[in-house]
């Protein structure tokens, strides 16, 4: 296979946004999960996601990986776009299932990971910084590059991620700090310490390789389960999922491997992980720099009106992946 460093982009969309069911549920009382809801009566999530890739990937070369469980919410006219999950268990094999796709596909891969339910104000700053992840890439092979956003307050329910010494350029990793209190997250601000928005750019062959050092087990079973003949395929992936317990790729992998991670800050860009209806009801609103710490006790509710209106959006958030 030809050797074509080419990028490509693994958009996940597999989540059941559990923390906002109360105002995504539709009119039949199912609860929508958030990446295909719309926040503007036009664009999901998710699309605006896959448009966010787009913007530094081939369009032909950016996998969206979801769950089997919401297929009412998404439609594939092709699979080659589409890695289908038998269920959600957790974002370690959410990423490396369709990595291993890609992997197939092109060895030589570079890849960058992106969420599908985030939203950002200013798209050309984060997609000038995912240029120069992707860039960093050919100095250090080995390197996993994790985009960190300059955060403007100090939010005490992100992750954050410490620099060994905070810079401009793309500097070693030094640990992760999940979820801190307020005072921890004042002074973790004042470090230089940056929001972790799980965007994630590195050479397929890194991101596999820290699979072998931090879960060979899965691993080879998903390996295993994408080499059998394909009229079996699915139920061998369908059997190993159903002996999975959940696992998350930042906190049982990149946890620990601080070694091979280097993050990049980004600038203030309004970035958001819209995790909880504050925060939702901010972006809504369009006071993204007006995200407080949602671990404080609050007197006002957020507004009706700034909740999900899916009587009227859900039928624009059916996604069909091209």
């Amino acid at each position: 296979m030809q050797h074509t460093h080419a990028r490509w982009a693994i958009v996940l969309a597999a989540g059941e946004g559990s923390r906002l069911s109360s105002l995504t549920t539709d009119a039949e009382g199912r609860v929508v999960p958030k990446q295909y809801c719309s926040l503007d009566g036009r664009d999901s999530l998710l699309g605006s996601a896959r448009r966010r890739a787009g913007r530094v990937v081939p369009n032909d070369r950016i996998l969206t990986v979801v769950a089997r469980q919401h297929s009412r919410w998404w439609r594939a006219p092709s699979t080659s776009a589409l890695v289908v999950q038998p269920e959600n268990r957790g974002t370690a094999a959410g990423v490396l299932l369709p990595l291993l796709t890609v992997l197939d596909r092109d060895p030589e891969a570079l890849v960058m990971l992106l969420p599908s339910d985030h939203f950002v104000e200013r798209e050309d700053l984060l997609a000038t910084a995912v240029e120069r992840a992707f860039a960093h890439t050919s100095l250090e092979p080995e390197a996993i590059v994790l985009l960190g956003v300059t955060p403007h307050d100090a939010t005490a329910d992100y992750g954050w991620i410490v620099p060994r010494s905070p810079g401009p350029d793309v500097e070693p990793v030094g640990r992760f700090v999940e979820k801190p209190g307020p005072e921890v997250a004042r002074s973790l601000r004042r470090q230089g310490a940056l929001w972790n928005a799980f965007v994630v750019v590195a050479r397929a062959e890194a991101l596999r390789n820290l699979y072998v050092r931090r879960a060979p087990w899965l691993l080879l079973a998903l390996q295993a389960a994408l080499a059998a003949p394909q009229d079996r395929r699915a139920a061998a992936l369908e059997q190993i999922y159903a002996t999975l317990g959940p696992l998350d790729f930042s906190r049982d992998l990149l946890e620990g491997s601080e070694r091979w991670l280097r993050v990049l800050a980004v600038p203030e860009c309004g970035w958001t992980d819209l995790g909880v209806p504050e925060r939702l009801a901010a972006c809504l609103s369009g006071r993204t720099r007006d995200l407080r710490d949602t671990r404080r006790p609050r007197r006002r509710r957020a507004r009706p009106d700034l909740a999900l209106n899916l009587d009227r959006t859900l039928a624009l958030t059916l996604e069909s992946i091209p």
